[in-house]
This record gives structure tokens, C-alpha cells and sequence, in this order.
């Protein structure tokens, strides 16, 4: 046989053959060890799968992008979500550590922990929604403030609580802090209410523009409120800072008239404090009745203790009307807000409790924020100023102790 007939298809003459070509050992051996890789890994990974830990580890290396949540009508909710991720069987970390096939060492022994319970604080308390329909009554000029048929009283119905800190000792000194001309100012309103410490108390003017709104939005963030209520001063007609002022020669229903039209003014607080007022509060006769009137409507009133001349305490004994003095005023002087923080902390250390009271400017409001923020390292405890309230005779009895 013709060596050539063995290169001929069935002994058929194709012409002239192409060179044979070599078979490539060295790449399939290559391939091969590369399929057995792939295997060997994927056997591994079907065996011993990946731990949480290790997702953990590569999620918080990844960028952040959107979460995937159902839309509306897609027929899943988040409820529904949420049932089926918790009806789902859950592994012990014994059974977790015992199929992952790594050994672990603890440091003096021990199996492994049990589930653990971590308690985030809260800092934003809510306060009772307002207007509580039972502490309500129609004025002439709105609505009104009344102490309920069951004896709740709005200085306690909408105040904020008192939350005590573990981090410091029974007993520990108390400073309440007012910050006052809420309302005047929109900017300097939304600073004081965003970054002030909302066991900060927070004073509104009645002239202010969507009081209403404003006020809400503060007590949302958990700071309770005042509304300061503007009366004659030594100053005269200029110094007036709007309508309805209350005057010393006006008679007692001309001055419940206009005190009410300042109450009107939004819901929700828990006292009422004078504005300027240094000749109306040293009136006995003209301030005698508006304390009254915020007795009876189970209020407290807060002097902010711009005057001396004020006779709130004298007036309040007379009346059983609840009271709270500052004991500072905090100015608007760099140099004179820090001397006026650092003196409200020693009366707190000395007495057990001070009241300071800031207008609502820019500085004020930053410089009175970092004292607050710092109160508790330094042993001191924020509170609301209603907890500082006090009937005449509950004063008495804690100025004995």
C-alpha cells in the first residue's frame, strides 16, 4: 500500500494535505489544572460556606448604595418583609461555629455568648400632643388654657420630663435655662430649636409670624414652651414693643382682655413670663391680678429677673400662684454670657438649683448651648424650668432643707 493511502478519506484523492499539526500538551495540562482549581474551591465553599463575619467585613469596605424596599401596590409590604425574615430559623453561635469548622479560643475560657441586649439612651422625650381638648376653653380671642375637669393642669399636662441621668449621683445640682424672643427672629428660631439641648426651655413672643407652626415644631424636638406676654415699662410708649401691652392704669378687665389675647396666641405651654414689664410687675394692684389668672388656669409664671423692683414672689405668696425667679441673666457680651454661665453653675453647687434666663440671640444661644451640653461631665443635671415650679408654700418648704 501507497504510504499516501492512509492520509486518503476512503480512498479518495483530496489533493495535496495540509502539515499535520501537533496537539498542544502543555495547554491542555494548563486548562486541566485550572478546571480542577474551580472545583476544588467550589467544593470548598459548598462545604464550608462564608460567615456572616465575613460579609460583615466586605459590606463595611463597599460604597454605600440605595436599599431595595417593595413599592406601593407591588403586593409585598414591609410588614410582609418583615414576618418573613423573622419567621425564618435562626443558628445558635455554637451551631454557626461548629459548621464553619474553625476553632476558636476565648480568652479565660467560656463557650459561646448568648444574645445580647444593648440599650441605646433617648434623648428626645415627646411631649403631650397640644391642645389636650380638656385643658381648653374659647376665649374672646382664641383658645385658652384651663386646668381639666379632673384636676390635670397644662403646666404638667404639656412639660417636659424629667429624665435622670445614671451617669450622675442622686441629688446631683439642677440648672434650668430660658431662652427667651422665640418667634421674632426665623433664623435664630431653627438654630435655638435644632441645637439647644431640648431640656432647654424655650420663651415665644406673641408677635411672631406662624406661631402656631413654630412652637410645634419646638416641642416636636422635645423643648417645652412659654409665652411671654409684653407690660409697661419705665421706658414709656417707645420701649413698647407691640400691641396689647399690658398697662399699670388699664383696670383689671381691660388687662385680662389683653393678657388673653397673648394666650390665644398658640397652645401647648406650660407658663407665662413678662417681657420688659419693670414698672407693670412692680405694680401689686395690675400684677396681682394677671398672677391670679395664671393661677387659675393652672400656670406658672416665670420672672425673668431683669427687675428688681418686681414683686412676683410677694404677689405669688398672696395668691398661691406657682412661680419660678431667675437667678441669672444671661447677656448678649461675650465676656458677660461665660461670667453669667459660670455663675448659674456655682449657684447650682452652693444651693442645689439655679435658673438662668438668655434673650434669643445668635451668641446666646451657642454659648448657653455648650454650657448645657457639658452640665453632666461636670456633675450638673439639665432640667426643664417647670420642674423648678413651685407654689409659695412648696418654696418655703424646700428653702428649709
Amino acid at each position: 500500500m501507497h504510504p499516501d493511502e492512509l492520509n486518503k478519506p476512503l480512498g479518495l484523492d483530496v489533493g495535496p494535505q495540509a502539515p499535520r499539526r501537533e496537539i498542544p500538551w502543555k495547554g491542555l495540562a494548563f486548562a486541566g489544572l485550572g478546571l480542577l482549581g474551580v472545583s476544588v474551591f467550589a467544593f470548598t465553599r459548598l462545604t464550608n460556606p462564608v460567615q456572616p463575619d465575613s460579609f460583615a467585613n466586605v459590606a463595611a469596605n463597599a460604597p454605600a448604595k440605595p436599599s431595595s424596599l417593595p413599592m406601593q401596590g407591588a403586593g409585598v409590604s414591609l410588614d410582609d418583609e418583615t414576618a418573613s425574615i423573622a419567621s425564618k430559623p435562626r443558628s445558635s453561635g455554637s451551631e454557626v461555629e461548629q459548621s464553619s469548622g474553625v476553632r476558636v479560643v476565648r480568652q479565660g475560657g467560656g463557650g459561646v455568648p448568648g444574645a445580647l441586649i444593648i440599650t441605646v439612651p433617648q434623648t428626645n422625650i415627646g411631649l403631650t400632643p397640644a391642645p389636650d381638648r380638656r385643658l381648653v376653653e374659647e376665649g374672646r380671642s382664641g383658645q385658652l388654657p384651663k386646668i381639666a375637669a379632673d384636676g390635670s393642669k397644662p403646666m404638667n399636662v404639656y412639660a417636659r420630663p424629667i429624665v435622670e441621668s445614671p451617669k450622675l449621683p442622686p441629688g446631683a445640682p439642677r440648672v434650668a435655662i430660658v431662652i427667651g424672643g422665640m418667634g421674632l427672629n426665623a433664623q435664630a428660631t431653627d438654630s435655638a430649636i435644632a441645637s439647644l439641648p431640648p431640656a432647654i426651655t424655650l420663651a415665644f413672643a406673641p408677635y411672631g409670624r406662624n406661631l402656631a407652626e413654630l412652637v410645634a415644631k419646638a416641642r416636636e424636638k422635645g423643648h417645652e414652651t412659654i409665652v411671654q406676654a409684653p407690660m409697661e415699662g419705665f421706658g414709656g410708649v417707645p420701649e413698647e414693643p407691640g400691641p396689647h401691652v399690658l398697662r399699670t392704669g388699664a383696670g383689671a378687665g381691660e388687662t385680662l382682655k389683653r393678657l388673653h389675647w397673648h394666650m390665644s396666641r398658640f397652645p401647648g405651654y406650660v407658663g407665662v413670663a413678662g417681657y420688659l414689664g419693670a414698672r407693670f410687675t412692680a405694680d401689686g394692684d395690675a400684677f396681682g391680678v394677671v398672677l391670679r389668672d395664671i393661677s387659675k388656669r393652672g400656670l406658672f409664671y416665670f420672672d425673668d429677673g431683669s427687675s428688681p423692683r418686681s414683686l412676683s414672689a410677694t404677689l405669688a405668696a398672696a395668691s398661691g400662684a406657682p412661680l419660678v425667679r431667675a437667678d441669672v441673666t444671661i447677656d448678649a457680651n461675650p465676656a458677660a454670657i461665660d461670667a453669667a454661665l459660670a455663675q448659674l453653675e456655682k449657684i447650682a453647687r452652693e444651693r442645689g438649683f439655679a435658673v438662668g434666663f438668655g434673650a434669643g440671640l445668635p451668641l446666646v444661644i451657642d454659648k448657653a448651648g455648650r454650657f448645657a451640653r457639658r452640665l453632666e461631665t461636670r456633675g450638673v443635671m439639665l432640667t426643664p424650668v417647670s420642674a423648678m415650679a413651685r407654689t409659695p408654700d412648696q418654696a418655703s418648704a424646700r428653702s428649709d432643707r
